[in-house]
């Protein structure tokens, strides 16, 4: 049965929640989608994402979900690129596609929900366009295919997205994800579950915990946008009793005045897990003594699902670990040359999984091959195992940078910064930030005509780039080290930054 969901004062009912998923996949199909195609989503959290990942399942397509922070470019990249054959939006965000006219595929337009519209400042919307269109097809009633995945957008080193798009699961991999799922995200079949999203639902994370949560769940709430003393009151009103967050949700509820953060009745949280970024220990440490032993961590990536996982008492064992292997995952730690190293030694981390499908990066088969050693997959971490198993990360040998959860690929910003003319070098990296982890810094070398200040520098990245790609930090140098094959030497920028920290991620 699926889960009943609420946004403000919304509330949708699981058993609506299937009709109108089944009146979506017969509209669907009557516009030539089936199963491997794709359907694009852009939108913020609403109950209609519910909507059309389940009706887009029904008859086996895949859903795409497209960053709302993306500038035009971006987005409409990601919606090529998948091969996208409609798109549903929120009316706020049609701008982010540009000029609608020249589009060749179909907008299936939302409405902005109040509650929505309260936390970005967008209008409300005064015809609902979506339910229009769904309301008029008649519930599926064919056969629901196998069991398909979003396929999830996620950079390299190059700085273009690639979508990781997977093999379905027959009902053996469907079960073994369960279990995984029910392991590392708390989230057991025939438990209460009643939970809130909190992060954005086009982030695998928060997507991939939606979806199943949605299934096997009692309640989802869907947070507009995350504020702390909002999930608070969240949880003591809806009696919630599993919760996923990341580590810069961590920091801003650390924050809270004392009394706020004890105004509010927790009693009812069973399960919280976290997961998409490296969390400082101390945080840790700080969020167990408050909310007790039910922190629980993971860690994986699009390409691998979740792999490793430990729960609070291993936590306060073993400070900054991210866990061990779960069952049907294996960790193996490699040096340059694909040579297995010995424990306690820091080496490039590769995982296995055999509780997810297969996958491949959308029609870039070359890239997937070049990130799998022996059936293992490196999702670009230097780390080691210590002599009982548990993983430690120290390191990304792609440079990327990830912040409140978000990946940041610095290629990708370095190219738009050397397109300035002003600018005649540049490198970017991560550096320490206390709230969200890593902050983007920018080292930049003048041209010789001169060059924009810190200001321009963030506003020119700005126009090209989703707003949280731009640099808080900026520096300048004369020159930028280099090796004599022109490979930037990111780590002699970052290491003062890092020095003292205890940590270099």
């Amino acid at each position: 049965m699926t889960a009943t969901v609420i946004s403000g004062s919304t509330m949708v009912t699981g058993s609506t929640i299937d009709q109108r998923a089944a009146k979506v996949a017969t509209g669907l199909a009557e516009m030539g989608i089936g199963a491997g195609d794709t359907v694009a989503i852009l939108l913020r959290n609403d109950p209609v994402f519910f909507e059309i990942s389940f009706g887009a399942n029904l008859i086996g397509a895949n859903v795409v979900p497209v960053n709302w922070h993306f500038r035009s470019e971006e987005a409409l990249f990601v919606v090529g690129d998948s091969g996208a054959k409609v798109i549903v939006a929120h009316e706020d965000l049609l701008p982010i596609l540009g000029d609608r006219s020249s589009l060749s595929l179909p907008i299936l337009v939302c409405p902005v929900p109040q509650e929505v519209a309260k936390a970005y400042g967008s209008p409300v919307s005064t015809v609902d366009e979506w339910a229009n269109w769904r309301d008029k097809h008649a519930e599926w009633r064919g056969e629901p295919q196998i069991t398909r995945f979003g396929m999830i957008y996620t950079s390299g080193t190059t700085g273009k997205p690639k979508g990781v798009k997977r093999e379905p699961a027959d009902a053996e991999m469907a079960r073994r994800m369960a279990a995984l799922m029910a392991t590392a995200l708390g989230l057991v079949p025939g438990q209460t579950i009643r939970t809130v999203i909190t992060g954005p639902i086009y982030h695998a994370a928060p997507n991939t915990y939606a979806l199943v949560a949605g299934r096997v769940g009692e309640l989802v709430v869907m947070q507009p946008r995350f504020d702390a003393e909002e999930l608070l009151a969240l949880i003591e009103h809806h009696r919630l009793t599993h919760v996923h967050l990341v580590p810069t949700m961590f920091v801003r509820l650390l924050k809270l005045p004392e009394e706020v953060r004890w105004k509010y009745d927790l009693s009812s949280l069973r399960f919280v897990a976290h997961g998409a970024a490296p969390c400082p220990p101390e945080i840790k440490q700080a969020m167990i003594a408050w909310w007790g032993p039910i922190i629980h961590e993971y860690y994986g990536g699009s390409e691998t699902g979740g792999a490793v996982y430990h729960n609070s008492e291993e936590a306060l064992r073993k400070p900054g670990t991210v866990g061990r292997a779960m069952d049907g995952c294996a960790i193996r730690i490699l040096d340059d040359e694909g040579n297995e190293i010995p424990a306690g030694t820091p080496g490039h981390v590769y995982i296995r999984s055999t509780s997810f499908p297969d996958f491949t990066y959308h029609g870039r088969d070359a890239d997937r091959h070049a990130v799998e050693q022996e059936g293992f997959i490196t999702l670009g971490d230097i780390g080691f195992l210590d002599e009982d198993g548990y993983l430690f990360l120290c390191d990304r040998a792609n440079d990327m940078i990830i912040s409140g959860g978000v990946n940041i690929y610095p290629a990708e910003i370095e190219a738009v910064l050397l397109s300035h003319p002003g600018i005649a070098d540049a490198a970017v990296f991560g550096v320490p930030d206390a709230e969200f982890g890593e902050a983007v810094c920018a080292a930049i070398q003048h041209a010789d005509i001169g060059g924009p200040d810190a200001w321009e520098v963030r506003a020119f990245v700005r126009s090209k780039l989703a707003a949280f790609k731009a640099p808080r930090h900026v520096e300048f140098h004369s020159t930028l080290p280099r090796e004599d094959s022109g490979k930037i030497l990111r780590r002699l920028l970052k290491e003062p930054h890092w020095a003292g920290t205890g940590r270099s991620i």
